[in-house]
């Protein structure tokens, strides 16, 4: 099967009904927002959606997305590529009664005023979710050594050196 290019909007209820299913890409340079969280977006994204109508009738957009991306290691500083996997399923609302409703496996997405769904931005959203806290390489491929990490005590050339706040005593004695 080839890829296409996913469209930018869905109409998940009319897709719905048609039990429709997407395999496709969104192109990287659509995807700005991520590319301001990451260093680079390394690829286009590759996305599968299912949509469908569950037995409670209710719609159901459920779906995967992965892309590359280069990241800054924050223990050593070196980029370093991975790869932002994410699953996902939503429900569409039209508001927020609407999403304390829905049983708890479903993820409430807001619909526009056409009663479409942003594809990009919902896409967008979860790689952005999916990001790690803190980006860091695996131990084996980091620089920094294991001697270099300061865990606990301190190195005794740091343990010698006067407290700042030491000053503080004196006017407490005062």
């Amino acid at each position: 099967m080839q890829k296409v290019k996913l469209p930018l909007t869905i109409d998940p209820y009319k897709d719905a009904q048609r039990r429709m299913d997407y395999e496709g890409y969104i192109s990287a340079s659509l995807l700005s927002r991520l590319g301001e969280s990451v260093g680079q977006v390394l690829g286009d994204a590759q996305v599968t959606l299912s949509l469908y109508v569950d037995p409670q009738k209710l719609t159901v957009i459920k779906g995967t997305a992965k892309v590359d991306v280069e990241l800054d290691c924050q223990r050593c500083g070196n980029p370093f590529s991975q790869t932002l996997d994410c699953t996902f399923c939503f429900s569409p609302v039209s508001n927020l009664e609407q999403a304390d409703n829905l049983p708890e496996i479903y993820e409430p997405i807001e619909v526009d005023s056409f009663g479409e769904i942003n594809l990009l931005e919902m896409i967008e959203d979860e790689f952005i979710l999916s990001l790690p806290l803190v980006p860091m390489h695996t131990d084996e491929h980091c620089e920094v050594s294991e001697s270099e990490l300061v865990f606990g005590e301190l190195p005794e050339e740091l343990a010698k050196k006067p407290n700042p706040f030491a000053i503080l005593a004196n006017l407490k004695k005062n």
